[in-house]
């Protein structure tokens, strides 16, 4: 391999494994290698969502806070500001827009935006095994393994229907409406819960001890609801469950047809009108959990080449 070219970067409000995720492993994959420094001192300085301190404490648990940047917590309360020396990016993989911090390049969720200097990525392709494009170095710790493109693009499968027809939960909190959903499925089926909310010698995700993968195994099924509802906020824990072999249970907005096929899981959102009274027939009717089995979760292969092709002309710029 030829010698990587050094671009300085810097971080403000990224996760604290940042370094380790997906986006830094695909600039090493075009050739850079991401020299690690301050905001006064870079090419690229590259913002998260968790940069102002007062957006943070609305959506973020307290437990969690502490797992984020590399100041602890003590978060900057200022917004972005642009500096002449380098090139801004805004990075989220929460549920915030792209346009949270003012920078001169976005990578989001958010679906339906016409700006050339935004790219769409949902948090899930973060998880995804992308060594077959030439990435590597992501990694997913908590499910211990990263998602397989050949599985969730392949029918889930009946093994699912051989398993206990309980359902698993992983939680840090019960915010509504996770707490009423969890409620809605624990009216049918048995539902076994993991987590801080349901354990309190665990910290955080990070610390639980639980490997998501190994856990699901003992399930038919992960009830599984999304954080926050908007479009095109979709993150690992749909095609999670799919890879572990079970059928999801989720809450999400229609449009995640976009990205998986919504034959392939279980949407609570919109029975909400009804109070989930469609959820009895389905979850003790095995005609209709054999259809699920028939689903692949993704329709069409995705690819990490349009995503490289836009960091590349960001690298390029903060370069020149």
């Amino acid at each position: 391999m030829p010698d990587l070219k050094p671009i300085k970067i810097a971080t403000l409000g990224v996760a604290k494994d940042f370094q380790e995720s997906l986006i830094p492993a695909i600039i090493r994959s075009l050739g850079f290698m991401p020299a690690w420094t301050t905001p006064s001192n870079c090419q690229l300085l590259i913002y998260g969502p968790f940069f102002e301190e007062k957006k943070v404490k609305n959506w973020i648990p307290k437990p969690l806070r502490p797992l984020f940047s590399s100041d602890g917590g003590n978060r900057q309360t200022k917004k972005a500001t642009k500096i002449d020396h380098a090139l801004s990016l805004f990075i989220t993989g929460e549920n915030v827009r792209h346009d949270f911090q003012n920078c001169d390049r976005s990578i989001s969720f958010d679906l339906g935006i016409a700006n050339p200097h935004h790219f769409r990525m949902p948090y899930w392709m973060e998880m995804i095994d992308w060594s077959e494009e030439g990435v590597t170095g992501n990694h997913n710790p908590r499910f211990g393994q990263l998602l397989n493109l050949n599985r969730l693009c392949s029918p889930l499968g009946g093994n699912f229907l051989s398993r206990p027809q309980k359902a698993a939960i992983f939680a840090s909190h019960l915010r509504e409406p996770r707490r009423t959903l969890l409620e809605a499925v624990k009216s049918q089926i048995e539902v076994v819960e993991f987590g801080k909310s349901f354990n309190t010698q665990i910290k955080n995700h990070s610390e639980s001890g639980l490997i998501k993968f190994d856990e699901l195994q003992n399930f038919a099924f992960n009830l599984c609801p999304e954080n926050g509802m908007h479009p095109g906020y979709y993150t690992e824990k749909i095609p999670e469950a799919f890879m572990a072999g079970c059928l999801p249970i989720t809450w999400v907005d229609e449009n995640v047809k976009t990205d998986f096929n919504p034959l392939a899981f279980i949407n609570l959102a919109p029975m909400s009108a009804n109070y989930f009274s469609e959820l009895a027939e389905i979850l003790h009717s095995k005609n209709i959990l054999a259809s699920y089995a028939e689903q692949p979760l993704l329709l069409e292969r995705p690819s990490i080449e349009p995503l490289k092709k836009f960091i590349q002309e960001i690298l390029l710029t903060a370069k020149a």
